[in-house]
């Protein structure tokens, strides 16, 4: 058959490749999030990247926490942590298997923010006698819960994910390991320690990303074990790669970018989405967090309305920053204005798209950014922030300093007003879209999946 390296398209070179003679390379993934449970990016990029390299001949088996006891409608083998019997099937793995090493932990249920190569040996005795002394068989029924969620309990779970790392590595049948965010590291690198096989970690946001400098030590301290720990290290973009350079300490030369995609369709016809409103719509759509600009925002929200009265504004979103974002609405008199709608997700997000007439990503640090490229399938014009790792990709688009109010705003009226320059910035935009794909991305994870396990085997 001939294989097109990349989505139909895109503009790449096809190659000439034979399924059938080609043995499968099989891939253990620990992922967080994967439709339909989400809440933001990471799952909706973990499932692209599973399609692409289920396109590019990868057999996967994805681990996430929870399913929530549904059947989740995928080709790929999920494996629900809390519906495999830890404790009986550890007990004959240990039986069976001179490889396993363990993490150090506080308790078996809390994280240490000091991670040596020293302390797995002594961890091995540690291990059996809190078994014994909380009797987790008959607790746990012989297995673990997680809700997959990101409460209070977030670092109890990740602890609980990486034993069920350390069991999957002994009993799973795989050539190498792929761990998506600092929640799957201590998982990863436990699978790579029970089997001996590579692993490579995928970087989607750092703590820089998400807390600027009022870093939590222990996801920085977990982030930076995975990262020493892992054979390869894939970046969603050259700008996480040099935080994770410059920050973590990390030889550039272990780090391979990768850019996100899109999938090349739409849900919906815009056509049969017609606003309620007269008047223009434009669009934050993220987290209400720090990292994602809401306050730039709505600061050059307003500098727009003074100029611009037949125009309305939506923040598609929740996160800490919420109240303070509704209330500073409250303060600027604007509230008849502004529409914050909650966390969206599905076809909720494609109507959203569909009825905008801008799209505004004022990110103060983003690794990458999907939400543009689903914008420019809808038409919509973007502002996108410099910060980001999407703006590497999207050569065409507008971009500012997620700081520079002014001028985000100025921007954000000529795309209003000039409905000629909002289309041709829409199409230039399109242009550099053609050469993105999920496939093409799969095909770069599958050829850094040759290079480690080839060079383990040396």
């Amino acid at each position: 058959m001939e294989y097109c390296r990349g989505d139909q398209n895109d503009r790449n070179v096809k190659i000439k490749f034979d399924n059938s003679k080609v043995h499968p390379m099989k891939v253990l993934m620990f992922g967080w999030e994967f439709p339909p449970f989400i809440s933001g990016g990471l799952g909706t990029a973990c499932h692209g990247i599973t399609n692409g390299l289920l396109h590019n001949n990868v057999e996967l088996s994805f681990v996430m926490p929870t399913k929530r006891g549904k059947e989740l409608n995928t080709s790929l083998n999920i494996i629900a942590a809390d519906e495999v019997p830890h404790i009986e099937k550890y007990q004959q793995a240990v039986r069976n298997t001179n490889k396993t090493e363990f993490l150090e932990l506080d308790s078996v249920f809390s994280i240490s923010p000091y991670y040596t190569s020293e302390t797995y040996r002594e961890f091995w005795h540690h291990f059996q006698q809190v078994i014994e002394s909380k009797n987790l068989l008959e607790e746990y029924h012989g297995v673990l819960q997680f809700t997959g969620n990101y409460g209070s309990d977030l670092m109890d779970e990740v602890n609980r994910y990486g034993f069920v790392g350390e069991l999957l590595g002994t009993i799973e049948d795989f050539d190498i390991i792929h761990a998506h965010d600092w929640l799957t590291y201590i998982a990863g690198v436990a699978a790579k320690r029970s089997s001996g096989k590579p692993l490579v970690i995928h970087v989607h946001a750092t703590e820089f990303d998400r807390s600027g400098e009022n870093t939590n030590q222990q996801v920085y301290d977990i982030e930076r074990y995975g990262m020493e720990n892992a054979d390869r290290i894939i970046a969603v973009s050259y700008y996480t790669k040099n935080i994770i350079v410059n920050r973590y300490g990390i030889d550039p030369d272990k780090v391979d970018v990768v850019h996100n995609a899109v999938n090349k369709h739409r849900n919906l016809d815009q056509l049969t989405i017609k606003s309620h409103f007269n008047e223009k719509i434009v669009l934050f759509l993220g987290r209400v967090t720090m990292q994602k600009g809401p306050d730039y925002f709505i600061e050059a929200a307003y500098q727009v309305y003074k100029k611009i009265k037949n125009v309305r504004f939506v923040m598609a979103g929740s996160g800490d920053m919420l109240p303070r974002m509704i209330l500073r609405m409250s303060t600027l008199r604007m509230l008849d204005r502004f529409h914050f709608t909650g966390f969206l997700q599905g076809l909720d997000v494609e109507r959203m798209y569909a009825m905008s007439d801008l799209y505004v990503m004022p990110s103060v640090s983003e690794p990458f950014g999907i939400a543009p490229f689903e914008a420019l399938l809808y038409d919509v014009p973007i502002i996108i922030s410099r910060q980001s790792g999407v703006a590497e990709v999207l050569k065409n688009a507008i971009k500012i300093d997620f700081w520079d109010v002014n001028k985000m705003a100025d921007w954000m009226i000529k795309l209003l007003e000039d409905e000629n320059l909002a289309k041709s910035v829409v199409e230039a935009s399109q242009q550099d879209l053609e050469t993105v794909g999920w496939d093409s991305a799969g095909f770069k994870i599958k050829e850094i999946y040759e290079s480690v396990i080839n060079n383990s085997k040396i």
